[in-house]
């Protein structure tokens, strides 16, 4: 375990964790409690030769087990390098962070506090009460080829980037906070098709009257929802365009990536969390790990416009 002086260290600076001081002792009250809980059920859930709490105590504390898992997140640090900066063996930061990182990514995204985004409808059912533009786009991320003889080993080759990868649908609002992120799709499945997997279509059918920008990826989702997703104009003429045609769709063509660079900004800031940049741990875990990202991305966002308010 890491000294007081060494902890201190860590929290104080936001390069280390990505988080501020205040964000991290939050986490901590809100998430050791949980932990807790769940760590004795844990306990008390098989046939025990001794009672619970007797034997050997943890040597890394809760709070050191959460700064661990926020190292390895924002830096990809491996664990090996974890366990030689907290004094303890390499197994003990592997079952630490598959600990916490579930708690965290059950979080949800925070908009306000108190507020918690965790599924796509209810960021559906918060844009129209907010009156908020929402912004949808697919990222995706590196992870390792599947092995030989797998039959699905190809579903992971993306068409775009031509890499074996996933892919996550992050939403944001207007001003590029995230709202959320989905569970993780293989590279291969195609945009459109994934947002209608996550029921975005019915969910906007039957919802609330929300505007949704996308890409051109996404069209075709306009007609289905009612116009409600937006997505670049198709162009009517495929040559010889008159010139007052090209300079309209330009000009329309340009207004609406300027609007919808913010969920660029979005996805942008998650890739800041080395995690992101190329996962190269099991891909059952890339879901966990995106949206507990996510969740303290959106939590450091909200602090920092609350702290940003005049009194």
């Amino acid at each position: 375990m890491v000294g007081n002086a060494s902890r201190a260290a860590i929290i104080s600076d936001r390069r280390i964790t990505g988080l501020s001081a205040n964000v991290i002792a939050e986490l901590v009250s809100e998430l050791g409690p949980l932990w807790h809980e769940r760590h004795q059920a844990k306990l008390a859930s098989r046939p025990r030769k001794r009672a619970v709490g007797a034997g050997a105590k943890h040597r890394l504390v809760f709070v050191d087990r959460l700064l661990a898992t926020l190292v390895h997140l924002r830096h990809a640090t491996t664990h090996d390098v974890l366990a030689c900066w907290f004094s303890v063996d390499r197994s003990t930061i592997t079952r630490a962070i598959a600990e916490v990182r579930p708690l965290l990514a059950e979080r949800g995204c925070t908009v306000s506090p108190g507020v918690r985004l965790r599924t796509l409808a209810e960021v559906i059912d918060h844009l129209g009460a907010s009156g908020k533009t929402g912004i949808i786009d697919s990222t995706e991320i590196r992870v390792r080829r599947p092995a030989v003889g797998r039959k699905d080993r190809d579903r992971f080759v993306s068409g775009k980037s031509k890499q074996n990868a996933v892919k996550t649908m992050v939403v944001t609002d207007g001003d590029g906070r995230v709202l959320f992120c989905s569970p993780s799709r293989p590279g291969s499945c195609a945009d459109i098709t994934h947002a209608r997997q996550l029921g975005l279509v019915t969910l906007l059918a039957d919802g609330p009257a929300v505007e949704i920008l996308a890409d051109a990826g996404y069209q075709g989702l306009g007609a289905q929802t009612g116009g409600r997703v937006i997505t670049p104009p198709h162009r009517k003429f495929k040559k010889n365009a008159p010139d007052w045609y090209e300079e309209m769709h330009e000009r329309q063509r340009k207004a609406h990536s300027s609007r919808r660079i913010r969920v660029e900004h979005g996805i942008a800031h998650l890739k800041n969390w080395r995690a992101l940049t190329r996962h190269l741990g099991r891909r059952e875990h890339i879901s966990d790990t995106v949206q507990a990202i996510a969740s303290l991305l959106s939590h450091q966002q909200t602090a920092d416009l609350a702290s940003a308010r005049p009194m």
